[in-house]
């Protein structure tokens, strides 16, 4: 990131897209025909975030369904399959899509998101970075084990955890080197798992009594860092802390307080996009156990809602982060996506670009001096 303003990355899909995949799902539309469609309004989309002023840019996630699932079901050994109830956010249910394991998982020397990289890469003018998202590992692990019958099915393949442990850090590490190799310098892994910790209610639900917190985070955190460990220099690592974005819903409430120390001082990442759009994500004072010369994203800036923020108080709030990580390492973007999943953010294109333009123009406004 060379500017002091970002995006998390997922974008609204278009109409068309909307159209071709439906008609995909109904038989009507064959791969090679989505995978067209899909092409062209990437194409259009970088287009547009390079006029946005953007300098760094995504594909928009346009050719998933998930932000997370999809890149589960990329690996050998996970497969797609339907959970007895969709993901419970506020006052709504997801799909039932879930990913579970079927054999050993592994990178098959093929996988959706690189296929997608390569494209954006293609696409993406000289001077700008092309960024790739994948979900954590530490999310895909939780996925692994989100209801009893996942956890039944895991057993069957893996009776032992160190060896399921080993073959998903594998998996990973292996995907990452295709990425790096095809050219990716921009990761960033998002990861709802961090904001599940913290998250009181979240804990008393049915079969939650079975998981110890303290426990499970130390496995999160050892799990990501052992994927994030060794890669060259010239990659930047990031990631994205998430409470959950689905329909302008939300699923998870907490501040950062609770898992700061593994969080900012231990997960080994350079940047840090983190929800700061309303009172769910707590204050800014566990930002002072950002350890090193790590980068803070601030997601002030809500993709939830059309209403526009008041740029003096997106001010004064970056202002008052900068007590706990200076303001030379701060930035500004929206608190997450657009669009985690296909179904998309309860807003309009333009209220999308409006936020990002916000987001632009404040952020230069704040960092005039350096830029």
């Amino acid at each position: 990131m060379s500017s002091h303003f970002d995006i998390v990355g997922s974008f609204l899909r278009p109409a068309a897209l909307k159209q071709a995949r439906l008609q995909f799902e109904q038989g009507n539309l064959d791969q090679a025909d989505l995978t067209k469609v899909e092409d062209q309004l990437i194409t259009e989309l970088v287009k547009q975030e390079v006029a946005a002023g953007l300098t760094v840019v995504t594909d928009g996630e346009f050719r998933r369904s998930y932000w997370h699932l999809d890149t589960f079901w990329g690996f050998g050994g996970i497969d797609h399959t339907q959970a007895a109830h969709g993901y419970f956010f506020h006052d709504e249910e997801t799909r039932r899509d879930a990913a579970t394991v079927t054999g050993p998982i592994h990178f098959t020397g093929q996988h959706p998101d690189l296929a997608a990289f390569e494209f954006l890469k293609s696409v993406t003018p000289a001077g700008i970075t092309p960024r790739q998202s994948i979900p954590s590992p530490a999310q895909c692990y939780f996925e692994l084990i989100r209801d009893q019958e996942n956890v039944e099915a895991l057993q069957a393949v893996y009776p032992n955890e160190t060896d399921l442990l080993t073959d998903l850090i594998q998996a990973y590490r292996d995907l990452i080197q295709a990425l790096y190799q095809a050219g990716c310098r921009d990761l960033k892994l998002d990861d709802c798992t961090w904001g599940t910790l913290v998250d009181e209610d979240f804990w008393q639900g049915p079969g939650k009594e079975l998981f110890d917190r303290t426990e499970l985070q130390a496995k999160f955190l050892a799990l990501d860092n052992a994927v994030l460990a060794g890669w060259p220099s010239d990659l930047r690592l990031s990631t994205h802390v998430c409470r959950g974005n689905y329909h302008s819903t939300w699923a998870s409430a907490g501040g950062y307080g609770a898992v700061a120390d593994d969080l900012f001082g231990k997960l080994n990442v350079d940047a840090y996009y983190l929800e700061f759009d309303d009172d769910r994500s707590g204050d800014f004072a566990p930002l002072a156990k950002v350890t090193g010369d790590k980068t803070v994203v601030l997601g002030l800036v809500t993709s939830k809602q059309a209403t526009l923020e008041d740029p003096t108080t997106l001010i004064q709030r970056v202002t008052e982060a900068s007590q706990y990580v200076p303001l030379e390492r701060l930035a500004l973007s929206t608190q997450c996506g657009f669009a985690s999943t296909e179904e998309g953010n309860q807003l309009t294109a333009t209220d999308q670009w409006n936020k990002i333009k916000l987001v632009v123009e404040t952020a230069k406004q704040i960092w005039s001096t350096e830029e």
